[in-house]
């Protein structure tokens, strides 16, 4: 299976000797920054969405935008990625690189629709905002 890595490198020594060795061409791409359309498309066509970052982050918008395109997510089990991917129905959460691998094959049996539903429900405009802005809600009357 084909991996394909788009992001920045903003640590350069770290993209030197822990990526870049790894990286043929093949089977695992380095595609540098996607932007918009191009990845919509990327996310859209992936069989999933490796996230396995190394800090707990406070929000991780990579995977609502993965999910939003239907791509389920495979997410270190740390920081925000537990209150956005819902285990064995949206992705998986994993504790380790070796669970995450395991788990690529169980992918193709998540249902995508599924993933952009939970996007809808749980990370919609008008849920984001709504809590702490009334004011900008639909159902608010103007000031």
């Amino acid at each position: 299976m084909r991996l394909k890595i788009a992001a920045i490198h903003h640590d350069v020594d770290y993209f030197r000797t822990q990526v870049e060795p790894h990286v043929d061409g093949d089977r695992v791409q380095f595609l540098g920054a996607v932007e918009r359309e191009a990845r919509n498309e990327l996310l859209g066509g992936a069989l999933g969405l490796v996230h396995m970052t190394t800090r707990p982050e406070r929000f991780g918008l990579t995977l609502i935008e993965a999910m939003a395109c239907g791509t389920p997510v495979l997410g270190a089990n740390m920081g925000s990625v537990p209150e956005i991917v819902a285990d064995g129905e949206t992705g998986y959460l994993c504790d380790s690189v070796d669970e995450a691998v395991a788990k690529v094959p169980s992918l193709a049996r998540l249902d995508r629709r599924r993933c952009r539903a939970r996007v809808e429900e749980t990370f919609s405009l008008e849920r984001m905002i709504d809590p702490l802005y009334p004011r900008l809600s639909r159902s608010a009357t103007p000031a």
